[in-house]
């Protein structure tokens, strides 16, 4: 079966949930490395989305004139 891409929604829940772990003061360093590293793709994966998401606005608003 094929994998599921995560969604824009679902990797901004997952990035809300690490924050709060962080904020928590609830994890040791190894553990808070790998947080901010999850954190760290998962902000570029929405980033990539929106700038994405931005072409394709503009492109359908350049094809309305």
């Amino acid at each position: 079966m094929a994998k599921k891409e995560k969604s824009y929604n679902e990797a901004v829940e997952e990035l809300q949930l690490i924050l709060d772990k962080i904020e928590s003061g609830e994890l040791d360093v190894d553990i808070l490395t790998e947080e901010i590293k999850k954190a760290s793709a998962l902000l570029k994966f929405c980033k990539d989305k929106l700038y994405k998401a931005d072409t394709e606005i503009k492109k359908a608003l350049d094809n309305l004139d």
